[in-house]
């Protein structure tokens, strides 16, 4: 029998506003894709990202491109030759897993994770700001094992101690979104080994990051910006020591799954993370994430209103996704 497919735009209010190097917003902006068949469905979310050149039209027309191709039957692998890496691809490929899965009764942890899957712990986000108003952050979530602190700016010194001193028994990611300069980087490197920081996202732009092949790495680098697909993970190597892995930019879990893989192979740690969105974005990551050694899936913690039904959080852990939301 045909499938079909429906695409539709919406909109979440974020809670408080939502702020990194490159700038604020105050609401998470996704793309929601359906495909049937018969009488079942499969949903996938994607969060379009400026930083890569995409917006919701042209995520949307580009979903809508594939029209035919996707009522025609498609798989997923031959959607990975027909469409380039990003969240359009992902929107499709994340619905055709779960369409599958509702078809044939298999939930999607059976087919991709070793073990039954089991609630992971995940790091919660503090936005970029003045000092003071990120230890105030960190001060509310300092019961938290695992904070993500975004960064780069000329002050990161004194948000680093800030978010330390509110924060002692935390573990701490610094996200500085390409925010720092050749010139910085490693007084800034040193700093946060001095406070026990665990992991550095992205320090510098991408593309132009060679001076970390050269460079001591007190504190372990993990690529963002510079890791899409597994294709040119072997660049890295030497640049980086672990990758963040999001379906938004791999373009879909079916890559994901591939990208991790890759990255295992070799020898880079593992991060999953996500754009800020629904439960339904980061409801596959939650399965690819099941033996990361960071996790980074806080979308609906950061949003005022999550999707019904969303994922179960308590606390830092949050659980496998019911079917009824996906998989």
């Amino acid at each position: 029998m045909a499938r079909v497919i429906s695409v539709e735009s919406e909109r979440f209010p974020i809670a408080g506003t939502f702020t990194i190097s490159r700038g604020s917003k105050t609401e998470a902006e996704v793309i929601a894709c359906t495909i049937s068949q018969a009488e079942h469905s499969g949903r996938g979310e994607c969060v379009p990202y400026r930083r890569y050149g995409e917006t919701m039209d042209g995520v949307r027309d580009a979903i809508e491109a594939m029209r035919e191709q996707i009522e025609g039957d498609i798989s997923r692998a031959a959607l990975l030759d027909a469409m380039p890496a990003g969240a359009a691809r992902n929107a499709i490929d994340c619905a055709l897993w779960d369409l599958e899965a509702k078809i044939t009764g298999k939930p999607v942890a059976t087919s991709i994770c070793a073990a039954p899957p089991r609630a992971i712990e995940t790091a919660y986000t503090l936005s970029l700001g003045e000092p003071e108003a990120m230890a105030a952050q960190a001060r509310a979530n300092a019961a938290r094992p695992l904070l993500k602190v975004k960064i780069g700016g000329d002050n990161d010194m004194a948000r680093i101690r800030a978010v330390r001193e509110a924060a002692p028994a935390s573990r701490i990611i610094l996200d500085a979104n390409e925010g720092w300069t050749d010139d910085n980087v490693i007084a800034n490197l040193a700093f946060a080994a001095e406070h026990g920081i665990a992991l550095i996202e992205q320090p510098l732009p991408a593309g132009r990051d060679g001076i970390l092949r050269h460079i001591a790495h007190p504190v372990p680098i993990c690529a963002d910006e510079s890791v899409h697909e597994a294709e040119g993970l072997a660049s890295l190597v030497g640049l980086y020591d672990a990758v963040n892995i999001k379906l938004d930019k791999s373009g879909g879990l079916t890559a994901a799954l591939v990208l991790r893989d890759r990255a295992r192979e070799l020898g880079f740690g593992v991060m999953v993370g996500c754009m800020v969105g629904t439960s339904l974005a980061m409801a596959p990551a939650v399965l690819l994430a099941q033996d990361a050694d960071f996790v980074d899936l806080d979308g609906p913690l950061l949003l005022a209103r999550d999707r019904v039904p969303g994922l179960v959080y308590q606390g830092s852990l949050v659980s496998p996704p019911d079917t009824a939301l996906w998989g």
